[in-house]
């Protein structure tokens, strides 16, 4: 049998990525094909460093580093730049979240890149952009979040004696890295087969992707002033939505959005007389007495585990589930049976649990799409200098 074709086979991509978000973005590349090499400094990258490991490996980085080739170069020594710009010149596209201007100061600033390749596209991934007066200044996810709004959001109302706290995940990374990804595929098609011309550089800041994501608020508050306030877990333009507790001390989310399956959701709780109430009738009726139905929905939780009244709300159609903890997701027959959660074998730490990458092609299996694991760093010098470079060692 074939082996099955990934839709970015035959894509070269350069990382010259550290921490997060700009490896996350190779890691989606990589993962749909495309021959990334990460090049990393002779000690690796940080992240190497961070969480858990098995003799003597990091766990994380088995992932984070998945279907992409370790190079180690020296950027500021004069033999490892020309080899990264012969690198270059055979790349289709190059991913960078280095501070603004470091590249530059090196002597590996995109002017001298695309002087040895014009197609090649280069996605610069920085905590608050190429340009601004906020350029220069250092930042993490942590300030992402904190900047573009979400840490102001996530605090439950009322509460002041402790911080908002972090969504538990590096969610600006992340996002940074997932418009990184999707802006180098559009831009090398449109180099390819779309509008043609030279490669184009790409301008992509953590504070930017999580503004990206604030719906409505921008426009409300320029048109009203209206400034939206932390909501808990509910959702603020809709009801009944939120967490509720249940008999064994765990949580069940329930959404009960819809004017139908307001009215499933009240018949399974034993209240069917507040979806016949008049009050009810739509979501901005429900809103406004959205304390009223919070009640009702929590007064019958509270006498179930969460799993059982799961089960009844599923049987009369109305979404509903416990919050998953990670051994949870790992033993989901639901991501068993996608390979959400697969099993893969690692040379450095042993068969270990990965995710899938989360997008499905026809004739692709998810398994398929991890060709490899994260490997040491380095592991392929000899190969990529020999393949890229012509180097014989």
């Amino acid at each position: 049998m074939a082996e099955p074709r990934l839709p970015l086979a035959g894509l070269k991509v350069l990382e010259l990525g550290h921490y997060i978000a700009g490896p996350f973005a190779t890691r989606l590349l990589a993962d749909m094909g495309a021959e990334v090499v990460k090049v990393e400094p002779p000690e690796g990258d940080p992240i190497r460093h961070w969480g858990s490991k098995q003799d003597g490996h990091p766990v994380w980085f088995s992932i984070h580093g998945r279907n992409k080739l370790s190079v180690t170069l020296d950027l500021k020594n004069p033999r490892d730049q020309a080899r990264l710009k012969a690198m270059a010149a055979r790349a289709d596209a190059l991913v960078e979240n280095f501070r603004p201007g470091y590249l530059e100061r090196i002597g590996l600033g995109p002017a001298v890149l695309q002087k040895e390749n014009p197609r090649l596209v280069i996605a610069r991934i920085s905590g608050y952009g190429q340009d601004g007066p906020y350029r220069d200044k250092p930042a993490f996810g942590a300030i992402g979040e904190a900047m573009g709004g979400l840490r102001h959001l996530t605090a439950n109302p009322g509460q002041t004696e402790l911080p908002p706290p972090r969504c538990g995940i590096s969610i600006s990374d992340d996002l940074a890295g997932m418009y990184a990804a999707m802006s180098v595929v559009s831009a090398c098609w449109g180099r390819d087969a779309g509008a043609g011309g030279p490669g184009r550089i790409i301008d992509i800041s953590l504070v930017d992707s999580v503004v990206s994501l604030t719906e409505g608020m921008l426009p409300e508050y320029g048109l009203t002033g209206k400034i939206r306030q932390p909501a808990g877990a509910a959702i603020p333009t809709t009801a009944p939505t939120n967490t509720y507790p249940c008999a064994d001390g765990k949580w069940l989310c329930v959404a009960g959005n819809s004017d139908l399956i307001f009215r499933r959701l009240m018949a399974a709780i034993g209240r069917p007389e507040l979806a016949a109430d008049p009050r009810m009738a739509d979501n901005g009726g429900r809103c406004a007495n959205v304390e009223e139905l919070d009640a009702a929905i929590a007064g019958w939780t509270r006498t179930l585990p969460a799993k059982e009244a799961q089960d009844i709300l599923e049987a009369a159609e109305v979404p509903a589930s416990r919050l998953y903890d990670i051994r949870d997701i790992a033993e989901d027959p639901h991501f068993q049976a996608r390979d959400t959660v697969m099993r893969v074998d690692d040379p450095l730490i042993g068969p270990v649990l990965h995710p899938a990458a989360p997008f499905r092609f026809d004739g692709v299996a998810p398994k398929d799409m991890v060709r490899w694991t994260g490997p040491a760093a380095g592991a392929h010098n000899a190969q990529v200098f020999k393949d890229w470079l012509g180097e014989e060692q």
